[in-house]
């Protein structure tokens, strides 16, 4: 399935294979155990504070102000 094909699925569907995948990712025999707890973690304070985001537009802004285009 490509990215177009998972976005017209319907809402319950996509977030159902975000999980899925999710899940995949954290049982990645190419993750170590530490980078699977770190991952955990971000996810983990994302839910605690799910309004403090900084937007991907944001994130460009600083690294091309930082760094130039």
């Amino acid at each position: 399935m490509v990215l177009k094909d998972a976005w017209a699925l319907p809402l319950a569907e996509q977030i159902e294979l975000c999980r899925d995948l999710w899940d995949g990712i954290v049982e990645s025999p190419e993750l170590t155990p530490g980078e699977a707890e770190l991952i955990d973690r971000r996810l983990q304070e994302h839910r605690d504070h799910p309004d403090d985001v900084v937007s991907l537009a944001e994130v460009k802004a600083r690294l091309d102000a930082k760094y130039g285009k």
